[in-house]
């Protein structure tokens, strides 16, 4: 599983970028906890995919001061974990 030679070296700039908003909407959401991710807090991750998509086209940086490209990396990643993470569930239980 190439983790570090096929991801980790071809987007490093790109992932440091999402581990920043990811930070930063851990701030927003939990401001006095660690850095966790609540998988309750946000279930629409390809309907904010596709916003922040969108927004993209007419406006590069978010009203935060991120950009809704980052935005849409991170609900793109959000999204396959979660898909992942049902599917080794029904896997598991079948």
């Amino acid at each position: 599983m190439p983790v570090y030679s096929g991801v980790l070296k071809y987007f490093p700039d790109a992932l440091k970028y999402v581990s920043e908003i990811s930070k930063a909407g851990n701030d927003q959401h939990h401001p006095e906890k660690p850095l966790h991710w609540d998988k309750d807090k946000s279930n629409d991750h390809e309907d904010a995919l596709v916003r922040h998509l969108i927004d993209h086209s007419n406006l590069l940086v978010d009203d935060d001061g991120y950009l809704h490209l980052g935005k849409v990396a991170w609900r793109a990643l959000a999204a396959l974990q979660v898909y992942l993470d049902k599917r080794k569930y029904e896997k598991g239980h079948n």
